[in-house]
């Protein structure tokens, strides 16, 4: 049957060309529109990706998300085709997860995300820009909805290549970021705060790990030099939630896994560079401390003290909330009528969002005390899954299962989120990959102890098997 399918699939590519070259003919003025060249390119990229869907879609959505938040070229078009992408992940990942002969069943945490989108649906009903707050919400939903099918369906029997591909993407990132960055001097994330926020709580934990489970020595240096590459340029954003979040994540990684040596040889690595650079170049050295002071302690603002950068929009949100306590603002609205309109359909004008210095507050503005319930549970449940994976490395004392770097990623993104709002802003790239991992990390729960007695007396796993990480299954 697969053969006759792909007899005629190769009989029809002719007949579609020809087609092609007559209606050319007829309509030569469609093949010289641009907008209509670029549909077609688009529908050829949505084609092959969804061809390959389990192999290619999760890295072309999450490129597409990422473009649009940068500086490079034809930024106006990623930021259409972005949504495109989205949809048609979620659309084809509901059908692929039906038809997979070992789907995996849902949990809990799917259950409360369905609540979380009836919540965000009923505070729209409340905002003051219902069309914007309802396109929000249908975007969280969407992107829900491809966590909980399309991106299980990515992982799901291929834990090894998608993780290798994960490591892989994460190596050129920094590469990538470091020639632009210092060769260059193009910053293409714009804001620093991105730049900090890509680094810190994505690349630089999972490349952490990548050197943990490294068992080739030229993998392992190659992948260290990386992370000291990301490593550099997140403190060269000078972003503190960036940082803070990075250094939970790794003191939280190296401490589960009993390597509070390898902390301490970071330390002294650090101390030894700026006493160095102290004896060698002390006016340098007095500069920099002086910078690192005002900039990324204080920004700018000393008088204010530490938070001083963050006071002013949590006291203009805690303004609203109280406003509007009970059903919030509207998801993803503001009561600020001078800006109605502001947004479009595919993007959030810049200078159009108000700041609120912290995804949590900005959550509680958006809808309020009753619609923060259902929320509250989701990112508890989060806190609960990596609770339940630094468990396991603390009991085995190994790195080597793909629950580990999600876990970790998922802890810097949950902290850098409380200074920074972006955590259920769905147009943010970080967001998608955030909210993706974590369903994801919900499939790949790392077994309890009462699980792994049973596990290891049934299976009977070889002593050579923990070189290499496990999933749920193996």
């Amino acid at each position: 049957m697969k053969g006759h399918s792909r007899i005629l699939g190769f009989l029809a590519l002719p007949v579609l060309a020809l087609g092609l070259f007559w209606f050319a003919e007829r309509r030569p003025g469609y093949f010289t529109n641009q907008i209509y060249l670029g549909g077609i390119l688009l529908l050829e990229i949505v084609a092959v990706a969804v061809w390959h869907y389990e192999k290619a879609f999760f890295p072309v959505l999450m490129l597409s998300f990422l473009w649009a938040g940068t500086d490079l070229p034809l930024v106006g078009a990623a930021n259409a085709v972005r949504w495109v992408f989205l949809f048609v992940g979620a659309l084809v990942g509901v059908v692929k997860w039906a038809e997979g002969l070992q789907r995996r069943p849902f949990q809990a945490i799917h259950l409360m995300a369905f609540l979380c989108i009836l919540s965000a649906a009923v505070s729209s009903m409340v905002s003051a820009h219902l069309p914007i707050s309802l396109l929000k919400g249908a975007s969280l939903l969407l992107l829900f909805l491809y966590g909980s099918f399309g991106a299980r369906v990515a992982v799901r029997g291929r834990e090894a290549t998608f993780f290798r591909g994960l490591l892989i993407s994460c190596e050129i990132a920094s590469y990538f970021t470091a020639v632009l960055y210092i060769g260059l001097h193009f910053e293409f994330l714009g804001n620093p705060n991105s730049l900090g926020a890509v680094m810190g709580v994505v690349v630089a934990p999972i490349l952490l790990w990548g050197v943990l489970v490294a068992d080739d020595r030229g993998l392992r240096q190659r992948r260290a030099i990386a992370f000291g590459l990301a490593s550099y340029l997140l403190f060269a954003s000078l972003s503190r939630a960036g940082i803070l979040a990075c250094a939970i994540a790794a003191t939280t990684l190296c401490l589960a896994l009993h390597r509070g040596k390898l902390l301490i040889q970071g330390a002294f690595a650090l101390v030894f560079l700026v006493a160095a650079l102290a004896v060698l170049q002390p006016a340098r050295f007095d500069a920099l401390a002086s910078s690192f002071t005002e900039d990324v302690v204080y920004k700018g603002k000393p008088e204010q003290g530490l938070l001083g950068s963050r006071k002013s929009p949590w006291q203009d949100t805690m303004a609203v909330i109280r406003e509007s306590p009970w059903f919030g603002s509207g998801f993803g609205t503001d009561r600020r009528e001078a800006n109605a309109g502001a947004d479009s359909l595919v993007a959030t004008r810049e200078g159009s969002a108000k700041e609120h210095g912290t995804s949590y507050l900005a959550l509680l503005q958006y809808v309020g005390l009753l619609g923060i319930i259902p929320f509250g549970i989701l990112i508890l449940m989060v806190l609960l899954m990596i609770r339940r994976v630094c468990l396991w490395m603390w009991r085995t004392r190994s790195p080597y299962h793909y629950a580990v770097p999600l876990a970790m990623m998922c802890l810097a993104g949950l902290v850098h989120a409380i200074f920074e709002d972006w955590l259920f802003a769905v147009g943010y790239y970080l967001s998608v990959f955030f909210w993706t991992s974590v369903f994801i990390l919900a499939d790949l729960q790392p077994p309890t102890p009462q699980e792994s007695v049973v596990l290891s007396s049934a299976l009977r796993v070889p002593r050579g098997a923990g070189r290499v990480p496990l999933s749920v299954g193996q």
